[in-house]
Formats: C-alpha cells, sequence, structure tokens
C-alpha cells in the first residue's frame, strides 16, 4: 500500500545504522514538501566547515552581533550545497517562504538574513548550506528498504538540542534506542 506523500512533510528521517550512504549516515533530515514528484529536506545534525559569519561575508551583509555570526551553518545535504536554506519558527512571511508546519518554514531568500543581521529576523533559526532531494517514489522505497525511521518534528529538537545528540534524540522521541539497533538489515 503506497504511503500517503503528505504524511511525510513536517517528519524527521532518522538514519537506521545500516544506512551507509557517507551523505546520510547517523543523519536527521527534515522534509520540508514531499508530494508526487519526490521530496526535498534539510539535513539538520551535522555542521559544515562555515560560520553564519562567513555566510554573511560572502552576501555581503554586515553583522555586529558575535554569537550570531559564530553559529554554525549545517550541511543541509548533498543537493545545492552553495545555496542557503532557512529553518524558522515564527508566523512572519519572508519572500521564497514554505511552510512546512503552523510556525515552521523554510526559506530561501536573502530578507531573511538581513533581517537576521540586524537583529529582528525570526526568533530560532538554522542556516543549512545544500539540501536532500528524492526523486518520485525513492524515499518510499528507502522506508521499505529500512533505511530511515520516520519521526514527528518538534521545534524543540530542531533548533535547542545539540548537534551531536540529534540522531538519538530524535529516535528517542518514538522509544527507539539506536545503540540496540543492528547495523545491517536482511530480507526475509
Amino acid at each position: 500500500m503506497p504511503l500517503d506523500p503528505i504524511v511525510l512533510a513536517n517528519q524527521l528521517l532518522v538514519a537506521l545504522p545500516a544506512l551507509d550512504d557517507p551523505h546520510f549516515a547517523r543523519s536527521v533530515a527534515l522534509i520540508c514538501q514531499h508530494d508526487d514528484d519526490g521530496a526535498m529536506g534539510v539535513v539538520v545534525n551535522r555542521s559544515s566547515e562555515y560560520t553564519l559569519g562567513d555566510v554573511f561575508e560572502q552576501m555581503g551583509i554586515e553583522v555586529a552581533d558575535a554569537d550570531l555570526r559564530g553559529q554554525p551553518v549545517l550541511a543541509g545535504g548533498p543537493v545545492h550545497p552553495e545555496r542557503g536554506f532557512v529553518l524558522h519558527d515564527g508566523d512572519h512571511g519572508w519572500d521564497s517562504s514554505l511552510s512546512i508546519a503552523d510556525g515552521l518554514f523554510v526559506t530561501t531568500s536573502r530578507d531573511v538574513l538581513e533581517a537576521m543581521a540586524r537583529g529582528d529576523g525570526p526568533a530560532r533559526a538554522t542556516v543549512a548550506l545544500g539540501c536532500a532531494g528524492w526523486g518520485a517514489g525513492q524515499l518510499e522505497h528507502e522506508l521499505t528498504e529500512h533505511s530511515w525511521l520516520t519521526v514527528p518534528a518538534d521545534a524543540e529538537l530542531l533548533f535547542n538540542t545539540p548537534l551531536d545528540d540529534r540522531w538519538q534524540a530524535a529516535a528517542g522521541r518514538i522509544g527507539v534506542d539506536m545503540t540496540r539497533i543492528a547495523d545491517h538489515s536482511g530480507h526475509a
């Protein structure tokens, strides 16, 4: 029975230990959009080599807040690694924003970064470079291959849980202890 595509938007994909793809091993990805054409998500537990200050400098945006400049930028996935994706809360509609759930958005436009630099951006935001993409039916197939757990997304995990703790914490949301799962899968 096929999965209802709408069910996977606003879900976290938690890589099971058997998933050995270097882009996704031990990753947690927030599914931002899922329809008949495929899915798009952002990996939310991997730091890139960049800080937000590097991104602001590259874009020519002045920012005085040292804490903001020092925030890590996530490695959001292997697709469009040169493009920024801002996951944020709030109710403000920025240019190029996609509503993932009530009060949770992904924005790809410069205006949200400019607002953050001025100190009037969203209350909580995470910036990622790149995203993850799945073609039509690919994600559903990976789910049947036991590559991923699906877990409802929540703001606490996305914005407050330390990056290194997100994989186990996400699985723990549905009572799974990743240390007790085999790193291989089989089929009968």
